[in-house]
């Protein structure tokens, strides 16, 4: 992998993890289109993912720095009773969603990237995951509720909808704000509590590989490109998020139809176009 295909990919990941358009279905099908030989086995190519997902938790605990602050302050409670009871009963909901993802995706990954990891696969599934948007908006419950009033139920099942981002095409931000929408949070709250359950999922996908990146043997000049490509996909995190805060604020009526219509056309034209060649 050269330096110019590195920031590409950081780019790609930086943007595609955080917007409802799957980065791993990406990951699978934008360097085959574009004819790179990447070998995701290559021990040169384990820290390179490690840095990626490293440069986008950080990201997120940046933009949400207050949220995690405001958490942290309702573990160790230093706020008003009222504000340590809603932190903590807010943390204890990000814990709750979290698990469906943690147990299955611990148990399933490997699988599902057998299975569903081939480029042609992974397109048709981007497509799906569009109809999957749509399908969102159109069941979504009426209402605007806050964090702090969701249930454990609610919790649960929002983690559930998050553990279909396993198959790849499939968008994890995507899954976990259709199940927001569907237990009555409007899509700024939703994506809220998605980019607040996918930090400590992405950090704990990062500690989980670093085992492995001490055992192998790492190529010379690697950790370099790495580095460079954790700024590069933080950056473009951070600067994802914002904006997709900011245009799900504005848009609550229809956010995610213009993610679903691209979904769709970047899936049945790259499907085509892989079968034609």
């Amino acid at each position: 992998m050269n330096t110019i295909e590195a920031v590409l990919i950081a780019l790609l990941q930086g943007a595609t993890e955080l917007f409802p358009v799957s980065s791993l279905g990406h990951a699978v099908i934008v360097p085959s289109l574009l004819g790179w030989s990447l070998d995701q086995r290559a021990p040169s190519f384990l820290p390179f993912l490690v840095m990626l997902h490293l440069g986008t938790a950080v990201a997120l605990l940046l933009y949400f720095w207050r949220d995690w602050l405001a958490l942290l302050r309702g573990v160790l409670g230093l706020d008003s009773a009222h504000q340590v009871g809603e932190s903590r009963r807010v943390l204890g909901l990000i814990v709750v969603a979290t698990i469906p993802a943690v147990v299955l995706g611990f148990a399933l990954e490997k699988f599902f990237r057998a299975l569903f990891g081939s480029p042609l696969v992974a397109a048709l599934f981007l497509a799906l995951n569009g109809l999957l948007l749509l399908f969102g908006e159109r069941i979504r419950a009426q209402g605007h509720r806050k964090l702090a009033t969701l249930t454990v139920k609610d919790a649960v099942l929002i983690g559930f909808w998050q553990c279909t981002a396993l198959i790849p095409g499939i968008s994890r931000s995507g899954a976990t704000i259709v199940g927001g929408l569907t237990r009555g949070i409007d899509h700024e709250g939703s994506a809220h509590f998605s980019f607040l359950i996918a930090t400590p999922i992405i950090l704990g996908a990062t500690v989980l590989e670093v085992p492995k990146l001490l055992r192998a043997g790492i190529p010379s000049g690697v950790f370099s490109i790495a580095g460079l490509a954790a700024v590069v996909a933080g950056v473009t995190a951070f600067l994802s998020t914002a904006f997709l805060m900011r245009y799900f604020r504005r848009h609550d009526d229809w956010a995610l139809n213009p993610f679903a219509y691209y979904c769709l056309a970047a899936g049945i034209l790259s499907a085509a176009w892989l079968l034609a060649r």
